[in-house]
């Protein structure tokens, strides 16, 4: 019993440990792969146009991950998974992406003026508030390639995201995920997810799933809410 009880603190202490710190404790509310070679995912069907602020964007439909002879396909590294990245936090710290083996991930990018945004922010606070403890965990990446809608300060950002959402889930340096400066784990991300050339990120909002040992296992466009995506975290989760 005394080691059953022993086990189960510490494991409570390292999902502690994992979580992001969203207000100072004044003024925080009370209740508050891919292996070597070709990782292929099934293709999803993205619908034909959604709206982000007060533009129409078209929705362009996911690439079929049939292989074709003569084409360039990214591939992830050998022997690669999300534990080896070591990336910045929203307040410019060094965090090892290995103090979260073992947990299942939701990798988003994420932006303050989208269209989606607020969905999306709400969505996933649920989905954190209720996985938790149970080895889930969200890494919000914010970019602002997209439409410009996340210009604001690393500050300003986590104001936004904790005040708005009291997001609790951890949220790093803002990003690219496209592109010649492209962050190194989106460059995996993208590569494990198959696809032409590492598969664009097509906006705000687009998610990787990560299992327990840092490998994508499925990769859903902006347009998937968090919630289409629960069944697939508690299978994660059981695993």
């Amino acid at each position: 019993m005394a080691s059953t009880t022993t086990t189960t603190a510490a494991a409570a202490a390292a999902a502690a440990a994992a979580r992001f710190t969203c207000l100072a404790p004044a003024t925080r509310p009370a209740s508050a792969s891919a292996s070597a070679g070709r990782f292929l995912l099934p293709a999803r069907q993205w619908g034909a146009a959604t709206t982000h602020g007060s533009a129409a964007v078209p929705v362009v439909a996911a690439p079929s991950r049939r292989w074709a002879p003569g084409v360039a396909y990214a591939t992830a590294a050998t022997g690669k998974s999300v534990h080896d990245f070591t990336v910045k936090d929203i307040d410019g710290k060094d965090v090892a992406l290995s103090k979260f083996k073992g947990r299942a991930l939701l990798i988003v990018n994420v932006a303050s003026q989208c269209g989606l945004t607020t969905a999306n922010y709400t969505e996933l606070s649920h989905l954190y508030e209720k996985y938790k403890t149970q080895g889930f965990e969200i890494l919000a990446f914010p970019c602002n390639q997209f439409g410009a809608q996340e210009p604001g300060s690393n500050p300003q950002i986590k104001q936004f995201a904790c005040t708005r959402f009291k997001a609790e889930f951890p949220i790093f340096d803002k990003v690219d995920v496209n592109g010649p400066n492209t962050a190194p784990i989106y460059k995996f991300l993208k590569s494990s997810a198959g696809g032409f050339l590492g598969d664009l990120v097509k906006w705000n909002f687009e998610k990787f799933l990560v299992d327990k040992t840092g490998k994508v296992v499925e990769r859903y466009p902006p347009t998937t809410s968090p919630f289409q995506i629960e069944k697939d975290i508690q299978k994660l989760l059981a695993a």
